[in-house]
This record gives C-alpha cells, structure tokens and sequence, in this order.
C-alpha cells in the first residue's frame, strides 16, 4: 500500500478552532478566532448593496459561459480604481494588470507561483505575526520563507526599528509581504510618515513590496486605507497587490479576490499578464464568476457604490464601537492590566495580550475560542456578548 505511510495533519490553528466550536454543546459559547464579521445580534448579514446587485444579476444574467482566464476586463478595471484610485497614474500610463481570484487566498498563491515560476525571487520576507496561512501560500509554492520583527510586545504597539533593520539585511530582488491595513492579527498599522519610509527603504533596497489588501474600508476609510499603497508607488515601479472582498462585501462563501501587478511600463506589464494567465491556468483554468459579478455591479453602479460606502462605514464604526467598549467594561471591572491599545487598533483583529494558558483556560471554563497567540475577532464581539466576555477575561487574568 501506498498511503499508509501519510500521517494526520496538524488542524489548522484558525479553521480547526471553528470545529472544536461547532462541537461545543455549551449554550452560551462564543467564537472570536476566525474572521467573520457579526452584527449586534450576532449575524453575518447579506449587505443590503449586494442583495440589490444580484436582483439586477437575476434579471439581466444570460449565460453561464466560462469567464476569460484572468476574469472579467471591467471587474479587472474597477478592481484598480479601487485600489490606486480612478485618476492615478498607474491607471493613466496603463501600466497594471488584474487578475480575479478565487479569494484573497487565491490571490496570494497565483502570485506566489508567478514569482517562482518567472524566477522572480528566492526569498519573501513575511511579518512576525502574521496570518497563520501565509507561510504555508508561499511555501508550498516553493519560496524560501523568513519573518521579519513586527509587533513589539512591551508596548503592545509597532516594532517599528526591529522591522526597519532586519529589512536592511534581506538581498535586492527579495519579496515582503506588507499588510495595506488593519494588520492580521495585531490591528496595528504603520503611521503616514512610517509608510513614507517603508517606501523610500524599499525602493533603495531593491525589495518587491507585496500587499495583502484583505480589509480595504475597515480601518479609516476606503481611499484612506489605500494610503500605504500609494505612497509606496511613489517610489517604488513594481508591487503586487492581492485583494479580497470577503470582509468589506460580505461574500466569504463566494471566494472573490484579485491579484494586482504593477510593472514599469505598459510593455513589461504586457508581458506579465501572459505569465499571470500561465499562473492562473494552471491552478484553477479560469475564475468562477459570480462574486465578480456582484463586485462589478455594485462597483458601477453609482447608486449601488454609495451604499456600499455607506454600509462598509456601519461595520467599521461598529467594530470602533466594540473595540471602546472592550475596553471601558474591563477597566470597570477593576482589572489592573492597561487594554487601552485595543481602542487604538484597526480593523477586525486584535492582539489581546492573553497568553496560552489564559486562553486555554478561557475555553475550557468559559466555552470563550479565542487562537492559541491571543488573536480576538474584534468583529465577534457583540452587546449581548460582550459582558460575559469581559467577565471571564477577568477571571482568568
């Protein structure tokens, strides 16, 4: 026999959490590990927008046909006015190309595959911490992997010099993933000025900036959250952007995303495109085509893209909201830690400071999942289960 050498893999530390949740008879359990945005009730709504774009997509759809492989041009096109802005250079001088994806996990990998295959690089460098699925996107796609200091514990705040100096020691040609907003998991974000310097150190370095834009809207704002992108091609000619809009769409099951490449000029760009379609062909043939279809509805549609603005706004406000109110309930229960970095932090992650044991205790005693780093959704926090939560929290400090 041929299998029976395979071993049992290890759960993965996001996903398997949400099992050994699902399997909790406890009526009261909460889930703050994966990412899933919940209401004050505790639902994870259909946005109101993409309800309206698939009422227009029902009416007008007339085809089931495969989409090209790299997707829909005018998906492409909104994708990109999206990211960089509608009246930017990039967009002017032609000289970025889309692909769709099936999420932003899609995104990162087709990416992944198109600088191993092209021989782009050797080495991509990755934040420590980071989302627990990158190492495994870049390395099983064949890279060489290597962390550089993020999060600096004391101050529960940005290492900001650790990252700068061990940046300075990767090679010219090196790839660095660089989250473009509400870091996962810390919630922590460089300021404007430290952006402004991550660029100009990128691009007297030679590295190859590679955003993961999975949050776009839920830090300060849609354009606002594109600010480290931008500023970044002011120094710096070529940069790949993976994007999902499973958060700020609501389509987690839809599997939507995008990976964006910025190249020199319109030729070069040209030609990379041809080897993003190699990519793409060889991990899934071509995209599925729905998601896409209610992003470049809503997206064109003016009407549409103003209440989307509008509702994307209700979910960061919300989770501002959850964030303050973390807070201020654990400072009245007298807890002597100091949780006011939370308050501090964007988007739908924050890193609690709990360590193992507390979390461990948390779960076993409290049916509270939280991931074993002490990683809290922010976005799972509700009013009716919010006071429970600050309550064992306490308990177990």
């Amino acid at each position: 026999m041929f299998f029976e050498k395979i071993v049992t893999a290890p759960a993965d530390p996001i996903l398997g959490l949400t099992e050994e949740f699902k399997n909790d008879p406890r009526p009261n359990k909460i889930n703050l590990g994966v990412g899933i945005y919940k209401t004050n009730e505790g639902n994870t709504p259909i946005l109101k927008c993409v309800k309206k774009a698939e009422e227009i997509i029902f009416k007008t759809e007339t085809t089931k046909s495969y989409l090209p492989i790299v997707g829909s041009p005018e998906y492409g096109q909104l994708v990109r006015e999206l990211i960089f802005g509608a009246d930017s250079d990039v967009i002017k001088s032609n000289r970025a190309r889309t692909c769709q994806a099936p999420g932003g996990t899609g995104a990162l990998r087709i990416g992944a595959d198109f600088l191993k295959q092209q021989d782009v690089t050797k080495k991509v460098w990755i934040s420590d911490p980071t989302w627990a699925n990158h190492f495994q996107v870049f390395g099983k796609a064949g890279l060489e992997t290597a962390k550089y200091p993020y999060y600096n514990k004391e101050t529960n705040g940005l290492d900001f010099d650790g990252m700068v100096n061990t940046l300075k020691t990767a090679s010219a040609g090196d790839v660095v993933v660089v989250h473009a907003c509400c870091h996962n998991p810390t919630g922590i974000d460089p300021t404007p000025a430290q952006w402004e310097e991550l660029a100009k150190l990128f691009a007297e370095l030679k590295l190859i900036p590679f955003f993961d834009f999975a949050y776009q809207g839920f830090g300060n704002g849609i354009d606002e959250d594109a600010a480290g992108i931008r500023t970044f091609l002011k120094y710096n000619n070529e940069i790949l952007i993976s994007s999902s809009f499973s958060k700020n769409f609501g389509l987690y099951n839809e599997r939507i995303g995008a990976l964006t490449i910025v190249s020199e000029n319109s030729e070069v760009a040209d030609r990379v495109f041809s080897q993003m379609k190699v990519a793409v062909r060889a991990n899934i043939s071509n995209p599925p085509a729905h998601g896409a279809l209610i992003v470049t509805t809503v997206l064109s549609n003016p009407e549409l893209k103003a209440l989307w603005i509008e509702e994307v706004k209700e979910m960061r406000d919300r989770i501002k909201e959850m964030r303050d109110l973390f807070v201020a309930k654990l400072q009245a229960l007298g807890v002597s830690t100091d949780f006011s970095f939370i308050a501090e932090q964007y988007g739908m992650f924050s890193f609690s400071g709990l360590n193992k044991d507390q979390v461990a205790r948390l779960k076993e005693e409290f049916g509270i999942y939280i991931v074993g780093s002490g990683r809290i959704s922010v976005a799972g926090i509700t009013t009716s289960n919010i006071d429970p939560l600050c309550e064992a929290i306490a308990k177990v400090l």
